[in-house]
């Protein structure tokens, strides 16, 4: 008798049921976090977002074992958006890696039970010093907890793992109030989107950051005609420059219409040559500023289907951006 092959769904399926346990569990941690604000946490959260915004120093996040990980991120992100930061990890800081926490720091300890015996030496120091401390546990009544000058407690939730021991939900949520922290201090210091390529000069997301008039087309390469131009004219302009189109602008200067190459095919017929280019144009085109960042024409682009959009100031034409020139640049 054969036996009957058992199916890949059938085999996945425990995965998937553990998958979603473990997210559903995630995400109720997350839920209860959220709600926690409402309450003392709430309290808390503001006075640390002030007591991070008056710092004349730096952020020092520090923590051990999986909350060592989360602070890692969680320096890395503080960094990024505007506020100075460093991870020091606590079992280093008590072999002379102390040195680097000035008076003018404040530090962020994160440990879920705020027993951790490798931050006891970061707990003098800072007191030692009058270093300001922020906490991130579930024991406020813990060494750590008792030693801070602000405590962000966190809710008591079960962990993902099935045995209750590796931690997830509570790491989770350590992150998670740590990118809140981030994102408050990133909007009270009006860190805006230049401020954020400064910090991301590399890869697809500092390439989306560069400004438009960095990658436009000036001067005698954009293709414009006037209005009451011939088509013919408008045809060998388009030709000649190269970018699928061709601007038509009015005897003020000002961008009133556009002609792609998907016009002349709608509007193709022996008479075409002889039309102005007024009765075939498209009206008002779609326009960018040159002070706007590099992924917003992408969206703009992709949002109307066309891969050539004109650079306006005032009205008037100073550049073309092609989507060419967004392939190079590494945003599209």
């Amino acid at each position: 008798m054969s036996l009957k092959p058992v199916s890949t769904e059938a085999r996945e399926e425990p995965a998937l049921v553990s998958a979603r346990n473990t997210l559903e569990t995630e995400a109720g941690g997350l839920a209860l976090l959220a709600r926690a604000l409402d309450g003392e946490l709430g309290t808390a959260f503001l006075r640390a977002v002030d007591k991070l915004q008056s710092a004349e120093g730096r952020v020092i996040v520090t923590g051990m074992g999986k909350s060592g990980h989360v602070g890692r991120k969680l320096a890395a992100t503080f960094a990024s958006t505007g506020t100075p930061a460093s991870f020091v990890h606590a079992a280093e800081a008590s072999h002379g890696d102390l040195g680097m926490i000035t008076k003018r720091d404040v530090v962020i300890a994160l440990s879920w039970s705020g027993e951790t015996l490798e931050l006891r030496d970061m707990l003098h120091h800072t007191q030692r010093y009058d270093i300001p401390l922020i906490a991130i546990t579930a024991n406020p009544e813990s060494a750590l907890g008792s030693n801070a000058d602000i405590v962000l407690c966190l809710p008591k939730a079960p962990e993902a793992c099935p045995h209750g021991l590796a931690p997830t939900t509570s790491t989770t949520m350590q992150l998670a109030l740590g990118d809140a922290l981030a994102i408050a201090l990133l909007e009270v210091r009006r860190f805006t989107a230049e401020g954020f390529r400064g910090f991301h000069p590399g890869g697809k997301l500092g390439a989306g950051l560069i400004h438009v008039e960095d990658l436009m087309h000036g001067g005698d390469e954009m293709p414009l005609v006037g209005t009451g131009t011939l088509m013919s004219e408008a045809i060998s302009a388009i030709s000649a420059k190269g970018f699928g189109c061709v601007g038509v602008v009015d005897a003020d200067g000002r961008l009133v219409g556009i002609v792609t190459d998907g016009d002349l095919r709608r509007h193709i017929s022996p008479v075409l040559p002889s039309l102005p280019i007024d009765d075939v144009m498209t009206r008002s085109p779609k326009t960018v500023a040159k002070g706007e960042i590099a992924s917003s024409a992408i969206e703009l682009m992709n949002s109307g289907k066309f891969t050539a959009v004109f650079v306006v100031e005032n009205g008037r034409p100073v550049g073309l951006l092609h989507l060419h020139d967004l392939l190079r640049a590494g945003v599209a």
